[in-house]
């Protein structure tokens, strides 16, 4: 049985591991997202969602964008199951808000993406 949960282990949140991730993690994009990753030595894989401020103004349009970027994630993230665990960010870069069919298909691609790069 699959579990769709995102607990709160699975969100990265401590400052050392998130400045790690921008430093020496690898990145692509796709659009509307930008992923950076890094492999860890963590216990399950781990995420970041960020949307900028400057491109939407109203906190509801931001937080309408990350409870989908978030549901794409819980809903997929069986596809990422491996042996080696990954911190993930997701950065938002549209200036609009995209349907969140196409923001579940970019999840995918971006899970089939870090697996090939690893």
């Amino acid at each position: 049985m699959k579990v769709f949960s995102l607990k709160k282990e699975e969100r990265l949140s401590k400052k050392k591991l998130i400045q790690e991730l921008f430093e020496k993690g690898s990145s692509f994009y796709l659009y509307p997202l930008r992923v950076v990753f890094l492999p860890t030595n963590s216990k399950q894989n781990q995420i970041l969602i960020s949307v900028s401020k400057t491109n939407f103004k109203r906190a509801v349009d931001r937080n309408t964008i990350k409870r989908r970027i978030r549901e794409g994630y819980r809903l997929n993230k069986h596809a990422l199951s491996s042996d080696i665990f990954f911190s993930i960010a997701y950065i938002y870069t549209a200036r609009e808000i995209v349907d969140s069919s196409i923001i579940h298909q970019k999840i995918i691609q971006s899970f089939n993406e870090i697996t090939e790069r690893k």
